[in-house]
């Protein structure tokens, strides 16, 4: 079952259609190959403990909220931290790289990237690293927001950096996507500082940029390449509108509106011919809209609306025809992802910010306590383990060499036999 479902969505190939060097069981960006959550591996756990099926534990310095990404036998995350020291040029907030020996946990790279002279404010349940890294050709791309984005070759030598200044309420977000020589960067700030921007991936340099129209708020969402109607196209989520970009020029290609959707953070999935959009606050929606309009399209081209249930951070998950939609209040709805039939809700408890994931057969759903929720996939909802660890747990799950990669505030774990 699980292959046949994995097998229509082609993760390798469409990996590497969008110039993600991706080798199958690696994770190279924020939600794996696709950047929908779907992992191509087979034995990965369906129970653990801080005693049970941990096959290694490492401390993580400082902060940071960062997803792992895993490839070529390294896991990479971001952090912030501390600097102390006695004169005014040694203190501040390291921005760093650091990567993990995935079999071991041995730490094999910790660099800094950039350095904060000093803080400011950001919403609690941030961090100066949230955004996570993408890794394509053998260069690892770091983004910690306006703070800085860099490229890094696999060995941690910093090979170029750049920053790209706007005003953000609460700090960076959303992560970066690669397409083809492109890096390219959703920057929402407020009304003239919110842009998407693309830059060589080779040098840094800016190839294009496309600015917000009148977004009057902010978002926090990382873009997605997808092909429809016959060309690619970067699905990017802002403040009260989506737009879709021709992603190797930034020209536009149609657009969708909602009045009440801002500080958005879920990234959009791609399935049976429609993009689902979550729409943010002050009214959450999940929109199915058709990526084959031009111009724009909220009156011709939005199929169904989820208004009950709808996320605010977790992003969904499509597996087969199945939409699955964990609320940040920790209600499940399954969605026929065709026709936005509620199949079933089901109240999980707790809190949510991780998005789902789709591994070995199985959903999992990790909640902010350190607490998973295992789902056998289907037409309803059945649940197969619920799982604790210690701490607290914002970051995504990743899946690679048939093994989960888990961050909590203060450690990475591999899970698996």
């Amino acid at each position: 079952m699980r292959r046949s479902l994995i097998a229509g969505f082609g993760l390798v190939a469409l990996a590497a259609a969008f110039g993600i060097g991706v080798a199958a069981q690696e994770w190279p960006q924020f939600r794996g190959p696709t950047g929908q959550g779907l992992a191509d591996v087979d034995d990965v756990p369906l129970r653990w403990s801080e005693t049970e099926n941990v096959r290694w534990k490492v401390p993580v310095d400082g902060s940071g909220w960062s997803s792992p990404v895993v490839s070529q036998g390294r896991v990479w995350l971001t952090a912030a931290v501390e600097v102390t020291g006695n004169g005014r040029a040694d203190r501040g907030l390291s921005l760093r790289a650091v990567a993990f020996d995935a079999a071991t946990g041995a730490r094999v790279v910790d660099v800094e990237v950039f350095r904060l002279a000093r803080r400011r404010l950001l919403n609690p349940k941030n961090s100066f690293a949230s955004a996570t890294p993408v890794i394509a050709d053998d260069r690892v791309f770091v983004h910690f927001g306006a703070d800085g984005t860099a490229a890094l070759s696999v060995t941690g030598e910093v090979l170029w950096r750049n920053r790209f200044p706007y005003e953000s309420q609460h700090g960076g977000g959303g992560s970066p996507v690669v397409y083809r020589d492109l890096l390219i960067i959703n920057c929402d700030g407020n009304d003239v500082d919110a842009f998407v921007v693309a830059v060589e991936a080779h040098t840094g340099k800016q190839r294009w940029r496309r600015q917000r129209r009148k977004p009057s708020d902010q978002a926090y969402t990382t873009p997605l390449v997808i092909t429809a109607a016959g060309r690619d196209q970067l699905v990017s989520v802002g403040a009260y509108r989506t737009e879709a970009y021709d992603p190797a020029t930034g020209r536009d290609i149609w657009h969708v509106t909602y009045e009440d959707g801002f500080s958005n953070v879920p990234r959009p999935v791609f399935g049976h011919g429609l993009v689902f959009i979550a729409t943010g606050f002050q009214q959450p929606t999940l929109i199915a809209v058709r990526p084959d309009g031009a111009g724009d399209v909220t009156r011709t081209h939005v199929v169904w609306r989820l208004t009950r249930g709808a996320p605010l951070t977790p992003s969904p998950l499509l597996v087969g025809d199945a939409l699955y939609v964990v609320s940040d209040t920790g209600i499940l709805t399954l969605v026929d992802a065709r026709d936005g039939r509620v199949l079933e809700q089901q109240r999980l408890g707790g809190t949510y910010s991780a998005s789902p994931l789709y591994a070995g057969g199985r959903i999992y759903l990790l909640d902010e306590d350190g607490r998973t929720t295992v789902l056998a996939p289907g037409r309803s909802l059945s649940r197969l383990a619920v799982n604790q660890l210690d701490g607290t747990t914002l970051a995504s799950i990743a899946a690679a060499d048939d093994a989960l990669f888990l961050r909590s505030h203060a450690a990475l774990y591999r899970l698996g036999s």
